[in-house]
């Protein structure tokens, strides 16, 4: 069962969340671009109020998952717009589904697979997670999301994404966490995807290395790189990332 909102009139557009978020992250998102588009907002499976039905999966099974949700929802034509691990789920969408998405976002996320250091992080963090428990986790891992100097004037936005991530099963951080680190490649799919492209990226962002995103450029419609900003644009320059949404939904 996939938890979702929905909001507006118009073209379909799809927010997914980022790991240990859910569809809350996007309410100021929902209720902006709802003033001329269908805005869905949903809790992958496992986070929110969506139930994780196996033990094990791959972003390929998710994408499989949220297309039958599309289904049975009668959304047709999309665009997706995916923070981070959301951002991995828009490509295996992506490459599931071809034309039948009308356009695709990468919000502080890439196409890139997992390099041997990060795959080595991610099996450190389940280390950590199966001794010290999900909370601590959660406590250690959301507050660094953010640039230094945005910490203090979004205290409260950090403590609302830490209480949201710790209700999260262990089950379904470690799963999500193994999954991530074992997802495909998808460059090749993000340079050759014929629907429209968005991209915005964060200078600063601890998670995904900027040089590593400036490679996208040269195959996106939109490409934005936000000054002096985290993995959180969202929350750390909500109405600039804002302005760059609606313009790519507009001219779409």
């Amino acid at each position: 069962m996939i938890s979702f909102t929905k909001q507006g009139a118009g073209k379909p557009i799809i927010l997914l969340h980022g790991f240990c978020e859910t569809k809350e992250m996007w309410k100021t998102f929902s209720v902006q671009l709802s003033e001329s588009h269908t805005v869905y907002c949903l809790d992958l499976p496992g986070f929110g109020e969506s139930l994780l039905s196996s033990s094990q999966l791959n972003l390929e099974e998710v994408a499989v998952t949220l297309h039958e949700w599309m289904e049975e929802q009668k959304i047709q034509k999309p665009i997706i717009i995916g923070h981070s691990l959301g951002g991995y789920v828009a490509l295996a969408m992506a490459k599931l589904m071809g034309s039948e998405l009308r356009g695709i976002g990468l919000f502080h996320s890439t196409a890139f697979a997992d390099d041997q250091e990060k795959k080595h992080t991610r099996n450190k963090t389940i280390t950590f997670i199966k001794k010290h428990g999900v909370e601590k986790f959660i406590e250690s891992f959301v507050p660094p999301l953010f640039a230094v100097q945005h910490q203090e004037r979004l205290e409260e936005e950090i403590a609302t994404l830490i209480q949201y991530g710790k209700k999260t099963a262990k089950k379904t951080v470690i799963v999500y966490i193994e999954a991530m680190r074992d997802r495909k490649d998808r460059f090749e799919v993000w340079k050759t995807f014929g629907g429209a492209k968005l991209m915005i990226v964060g200078t600063l962002d601890p998670a995904i290395k900027i040089e590593a995103s400036k490679e996208h450029a040269a195959f996106v419609t939109a490409y934005h790189e936000l000054e002096g900003v985290g993995h959180m644009g969202m929350f750390e320059e909500k109405n600039k990332c804002l302005e760059i949404v609606k313009a790519f939904l507009m001219e779409r």
